[in-house]
């Protein structure tokens, strides 16, 4: 194996790039126009591009990936996770084409990749199940009635693909059509198949997996379990290995399970066996993942081992190593998905520039596809980087990945940073009570870290910077202090937007050491030991800090970034003057991100109540639905089913009900 094509894109391209230089072979990637200037693409040896940026007509085109991989002279695939890595036919062109595909076989990929098959295989092996039944596009196919032998709650779910896409919680009868019709489409677009099945859904429950890895001389591992209990829209969201309540015996029958299952599909390669259990140690088989999962680096921290080398060993014909085949637990390990979404806000995914990505920390891992001055688009998942924590103990983990998280400068895009953060400082995290429910019945978790009295901390600072910035910029007078003015009665001011209302904040910085400040009319004893455009050395309130401070544009006219110890604020400086703006019609309803609109659901002259669905919209792979926010009358629509929309594009205009 001398070239790898890497069939995917941001971080677990790179991830791939990283373990195959390891071994001395080079690498190629596929690339949309939206990731044209994306890391994976300048790390790897050679690109192809892919015409388009929707998944649809690039990453998930194996005829045109297979091309590419023939065009580089590429002797090996790595579909890594996500768009073609559950795809047998992808496999098997890839085979036909005369090169290694880095995963299972097709025939097991396409007897796990179908949720109905497997479970009918699972069951035969040995492998505890729950019943289920596949939705058909037949008519006369009476759903209530095998709802009814299911029991409530129950959940509908694509028969291919994961990631949480295509899952629908169905909590009475009444609910149930429109689920499954919104989870077809959904599973549709991600996967390119509709086909869904319902199930009972178990609630409180945790979701256990095991890492399996097999060869092709009749050997299968299992590299002990993760726990991924904490989700939203049933996708991951916290990761970690070992679990923090599975002791040795439900361990051992846990990894007895996975490698039935793992024989019963003659497997090859890296894959996982995914569980719902309950606290008492009874699990039953969810789904198997035959490929890497996002989740991969906690088990290879608390193993040593590297998953896409024993890929790609695995591919070549080797058989597992002995380390491989008798592991040991080493510490704890969590793992985080840092998204490009706003929490607060219903995690709606944001799209856009990170104007500073940076971690750092003891102990931590980040598998990031992005950089300061990456954009985001809305084309693919919001997730933008996976931050692990490996320590001797799960409460040293918890708290290095915490305060990892709280000290990264991330600015331009919201992300859960905040939400991350206090999940892993909260009682019931450190205590192990990591359900399924976790993020519904714990409260504050989407509060933000930064307090009212940091920004105005920060705020300070921003205007200091700001001052010192412009002081350097003159041409006049450069001998004077800066913001020196004969008249002292007059304090200069800037006013800084960020979150919450606009800070004021005026100054006299005659004596620099000890300047007269005040935040909204009010005085602030400040010592100043230090100011410039990167980072401002002051006092306030007898505690002294060191404020890294960006300036965006021309002294900060674009824009302020400040971080400290305390949090992350981000300004903008407000035009004293500012043009009569487009504030948009009056009534109208924006797009909160960039994306597609799937369905129109109301007609003009509509009439609607508060939190009637208006519209749905598709982004980052996921339906979001636009209600209304008042009871009004529809007055405009200006968008239709296919239209691509812009973020703040206003898509329907409403009117006061009439009297």
């Amino acid at each position: 194996m001398q070239k790898i094509l890497i069939a995917n894109r941001g971080e677990i391209a790179r991830r791939v790039i990283r373990a195959a230089r390891g071994l001395g072979i080079r690498t190629a990637v596929v690339y949309s126009d939206a990731d044209a200037d994306a890391l994976f693409v300048r790390e790897a040896d050679e690109s192809v591009r892919l015409e388009g940026t929707a998944a649809a007509d690039t990453y998930l085109m194996a005829n045109l990936i297979i091309e590419a991989a023939q065009q580089v002279g590429a002797d090996a695939v790595h579909p890594g996770y996500g768009f073609l890595s559950e795809n047998a036919d992808f496999a098997e062109a890839c085979v036909a084409a005369g090169m290694t595909f880095i995963g299972p076989p097709p025939a097991a990929i396409r007897s796990m990749g179908d949720k109905v098959t497997s479970k009918e295989i699972m069951a035969a092996s040995g492998v505890p199940t729950l019943q289920g039944v596949t939705v058909t596009d037949g008519e006369g196919q009476d759903l209530r009635a095998a709802l009814a032998d299911i029991g409530l709650p129950a959940i509908v779910k694509a028969s291919a693909g994961g990631g949480g896409r295509g899952m629908r919680v169905v909590n009475t009868a009444d609910e149930l059509l429109g689920a499954v019709e919104s989870a077809q489409r959904e599973a549709k677009a991600a996967f390119g198949d509709g086909t869904v099945f319902i199930e009972r859904y178990i609630a409180p429950s945790r979701h256990i997996e095991v890492q399996i890895v097999a060869d092709d001389h009749g050997q299968v591992a299992a590299l002990f379990e993760r726990e991924c209990s904490i989700q939203r829209r049933h996708q991951k969201v916290v990761e970690e290995a070992p679990s923090p309540v599975v002791d040795e015996a439900w361990r051992a029958r846990l990894m007895d399970a996975a490698v039935k299952a793992a024989r019963a599909v003659d497997y090859r390669g890296a894959g996982t066996v995914e569980f719902i259990a309950g606290n008492d140690g009874t699990f039953a088989f969810l789904e198997m993942n035959t490929r890497l999962q996002v989740e991969h680096p906690v088990t290879e921290c608390i193993t040593g081992l590297d998953l896409v080398a024993l890929q790609i060993a695995v591919a070549r014909g080797e058989a597992l190593p002995a380390e491989a085949l008798n592991p040991t637990i080493d510490g704890h390990a969590i793992e985080v998905r840092l998204c490009a979404e706003d929490p607060a806000a219903g995690y709606l995914p944001v799209s856009g520039t990170f104007e500073v990505f940076e971690f750092g920390g003891e102990g931590i891992r980040v598998d990031t596809g992005v950089e300061s001055g990456s954009v985001v688009s809305p084309y693919y998942d919001s997730m933008v980087a996976k931050v692990i924590a490996h320590g001797p103990t799960r409460r040293i983990a918890a708290d290095r990945l915490a305060d990892a998280l709280a000290r990264a400068r991330l600015h331009g895009l919201t992300t859960n940073r905040d939400l991350l953060v206090r999940i892993l400082r909260s009682p019931e995290f450190l205590a192990g009570d990591t359900t399924t429910d976790f993020l519904q019945r714990v409260d504050g978790l989407t509060d933000p870290l930064t307090s009212e009295l940091t920004h105005r901390h920060h705020a300070v600072a921003a205007a200091l910077a700001v001052a010192s910035a412009r002081a350097a910029g003159r041409d006049v007078q450069t001998g004077l202090p800066i913001g020196w003015r004969n008249n002292r009665a007059t304090l200069e001011s800037v006013e800084l937007k960020g979150e919450g209302d606009p800070i004021k904040v005026a100054y006299h910085l005659q004596n620099p050491t000890a300047p007269i400040v005040e935040v909204n009319d009010e005085p602030v004893s400040i010592e100043l030991h230090a100011a410039g455009a990167g980072q401002v050395d002051l006092t306030i309130g007898g505690v002294r800090r060191c404020y890294r401070v960006q300036l965006l544009g021309v002294a900060g006219s674009d824009g302020v970034l400040v971080d400290s110890v305390n949090g992350s604020s981000a300004f903008a400086l407000v035009d004293p003057l500012p043009a009569p703006g487009a504030n948009g019609p009056a009534g109208g309803l924006i797009a909160p991100m960039p994306g597609a609109i799937v369905r129109v659901l109301v007609a003009e002259g509509d009439a609607v109540a508060a939190g009637t669905p208006l519209l749905v919209m598709e982004a980052m792979k996921m339906e979001h639905t636009i209600t209304s926010p008042a009871d009004g009358v529809v007055r405009s629509i200006n968008v239709a089913q296919g239209t691509q929309v812009e973020r703040g594009a206003v898509l329907v205009e409403m009117a006061e009900e009439a009297s």
